[in-house]
Parts: C-alpha cells; structure tokens; sequence
C-alpha cells in the first residue's frame, strides 16, 4: 500500500507538535515551585510567630471577653439590687401594716386605764352589776387589743427592764432583790413586739 504523500499543511503540524511537546515538562516544574513557594510563604508568619492579623484578632477577641465579664458583673449587680429593694419594699410594707394602729391605741390607753381605775374604785360600796358591767367592758377591750396584736406589760414582781419598764421611784425593800418591780403605777403595752407605751414602776434597792 503506498503512503499518503506529505502535504505541506501536513508536516507545518507535525513541526509545530514537536516544538510544544518539549515545553510541557518546564512548565509543570514552574508550577510546582510555585505552590511550594505559597506554601512556605503562609507557613512563614505562623512559625515566627509574628502575624499581625492574628494578633489583631486575638487583641479583639480578649476585648470581647473582658466586655462580656463586666456585662455579667453589671447583669449580677442589677438583679443583686433590685432583689434588695423588693425585700425593702416588703418590710417597709409589712411593718406598715403590723404597726399601723399605734397611734390608735395609744389614744385608747387611757380609756383601759380610766376603765381600770374605775374597777378599783368600786371594790367597795358600789352594786355587783356595776362592778360586773365595768369589768366585761375592761375585759372586751382587752380582747380586741389582743385580737391586733397589743400585748400588757405588767410586770409586778419581775427584774427591772429598762427598755420596757420606766422606774419612777427606788424604795429599800430587804425583802426583794435589788432592781425588782415593787409596783406597777401604770402598766405598759406592746403592739406586735414594739413598746407603745412602757409600764411605769416603782423598783426595789438593797437596804441601806
């Protein structure tokens, strides 16, 4: 079989192939150098440890951390103090309400205390009924004082306490220890644990 004759179109092709094919192995070698050259170059500033991104980066998120502590401390604190005034705010309210009839029994005192007198003055010549009408209205109001919270201090016989006892004279009496309540002039009261008014007494001291 004969072969096809060489045509000029023919052998520019084949020339121009064997100029290119040399070439292809240069250029991947270049390429290569290329990628490991990128490589060392960002391996570089990690391991001398100076990158300036990082560092900023770091800087930035030290200043998030620092900002989300005094947000938690401030955070804290708020509700710290706000559970403060809350408490506040009840035991102002609670002691409005367990004290608010001071004034009120302060002005009903001396009723007991004319109603009290009255009853020692009818010990003698005064009728049972009388006596009897005088002690149950004593009586009732004692209960209602009782009902809110109103307590009597009477203390005949006990130690002298000055925070809810006030001493208006000293006697020697050998026959009670010194600083005893001899007699009670006029007694006192509490409302809910508070002195309204104190028990007015007459206190013992040693002979001398």
């Amino acid at each position: 079989m004969a072969k096809d004759p060489q045509t000029p179109l023919n052998e520019e092709l084949k020339r121009r192939e064997e100029e290119v094919e040399p070439q292809a192995e240069p250029v991947e070698g270049e390429l290569a150098d290329a990628v490991e050259a990128a490589g060392h170059a960002e391996q570089a500033p990690i391991e001398g440890g100076d990158n300036p991104e990082a560092e900023v980066l770091a800087a930035r998120v030290e200043e998030l951390e620092q900002s989300v502590a005094e947000a938690k401390d401030q955070a804290l604190r708020a509700a710290a103090e706000a559970q403060n005034v809350r408490r506040r705010a009840e035991q102002e309210a609670e002691k409005a309400r367990k004290f608010a009839l001071e004034k009120f029994v302060k002005e009903l005192l001396p009723v007991v205390d004319s109603l009290e007198k009255a009853l020692e003055a009818m010990a003698d010549g005064a009728s049972e009924s009388h006596r009897e009408g005088v002690s149950m209205t004593l009586k009732m109001q004692l209960d209602v004082f009782g009902k809110f919270g109103v307590e009597v201090v009477d203390p005949a016989g006990e130690p002298f306490d000055p925070q809810y006892h006030e001493a208006m004279a000293m006697v020697p009496n050998p026959e009670l220890d010194p600083n005893s309540v001899m007699e009670v002039i006029q007694k006192g009261y509490l409302l809910n644990g508070r002195l309204v008014r104190p028990a007015m007494v007459v206190v013992s001291q040693a002979a001398g």
